[in-house]
């Protein structure tokens, strides 16, 4: 005898909510509390019941597809964000759609027009830097992520650069060094602004600005040595990685002789590095899981204004603790 199908109404019932409820639970959609989620959710594994994402799509004229449109080509921060935007996703059975412009407006102009001729269900728009980009013109849920959009009428979810490098330059002076200089990727680019402004009042000597690689590293610590430092904060994993092979060329210790951080926390980068690079995590996965949760909200009907700015993490590792 054939089994009957787990309905929606059977899934709430054995969670104690409303039909309505269980269909925002499942979709994560909804001002619903996170315990109410789990409630339904384990319910709806118990009973095995899998969405009608054909039915519901027929029934409602949504695609329950969602895009993220990214010039990151490298993946190094697209791909972060877009495993934390498919966790809240793919609990309501979207599917995430990942295209790459490769920082080249006809080609984001022609994704954009397949996308909206698709019906795609919402766009998460990201990059690999974070100056504000000029919003997107479509007739969709947008919400950027890394790089918040120019129109403060728009939802953007961005880190905090600032917070992340002021706590490198405590955890450093936690631990007794006083004279920090800092070494950081081009001028013209706004992570290493913000992050340079934000550790000034604490150096030694103006930061140096040059590129995001480990051979300006190495070049500037020769420079930087110059003013006999005990610390060397860098505003990126890969040029504090540079930054440890100069020293350990020239036989200097770290941490013993001067303690040297990062940024980023690149795994490629900061746990390859001798020794392992104490560095700031930008928490990608956690910036695309909100900024799922805000197109989600936007979707539903739901509007989100400004620009919300989550905080970064100090990572603690032997370059600055020793082993």
């Amino acid at each position: 005898m054939k089994r009957a199908a787990v309905r929606m109404v059977d899934v709430a019932a054995l969670a104690g909510v409303s039909a309505g409820t269980a269909s925002k639970a499942l979709s994560n959609t909804g001002q619903l509390s996170q315990e109410t989620r789990d409630r339904v959710r384990r319910a709806a594994a118990q009973l095995g019941f899998t969405p009608d994402t054909r039915g519901r799509a027929l029934s409602s004229g949504r695609t329950y597809t969602v895009a993220l449109l990214t010039t990151d080509s490298s993946g190094r921060f697209s791909i972060p964000i877009m495993r934390g935007v498919e966790d809240v996703l793919s609990a309501g059975e979207l599917a995430t759609v990942l295209c790459d412009t490769r920082d080249d407006p006809l080609r984001e102009q022609t994704y954009l027009r397949s996308l909206v001729a698709r019906g795609v269900d919402g766009i998460v728009v990201t990059g690999r830097r974070t100056e504000p980009r000029p919003p997107i013109d479509v007739p969709l849920p947008v919400v950027y992520a890394l790089a918040a959009s120019t129109d403060p009428a728009d939802a953007s979810v961005i880190v905090d650069d600032a917070g992340g490098a002021a706590a490198i330059i405590e955890h450093l002076q936690g631990l007794g060094r006083t004279r920090i200089a800092h070494i950081t990727g081009p001028s013209n680019h706004r992570s290493a602004v913000e992050r340079a402004h934000a550790v000034a009042g604490a150096l030694c000597t103006e930061p140096l600005f040059g590129d995001w690689s480990e051979r300006w590293g190495r070049q500037a610590t020769d420079l930087v040595l110059r003013e006999h430092p005990d610390a060397i904060s860098c505003g990126s994993d890969q040029i504090a990685r540079g930054v440890c092979d100069r020293l350990r060329e020239l036989g200097r210790t770290v941490p013993d002789d001067l303690a040297v951080t990062g940024y980023d926390n690149w795994p490629v980068m900061a746990l390859a590095s001798r020794p392992p690079l104490t560095t700031v995590d930008l928490r990608l996965e956690e910036l695309g899981r909100r900024a799922a949760t805000l197109l989600l909200e936007k979707i539903a009907g739901t509007a989100h204004h400004g620009v919300l700015e989550l905080p970064a993490q100090l990572i603690t590792r032997e370059s600055t603790l020793g082993s």
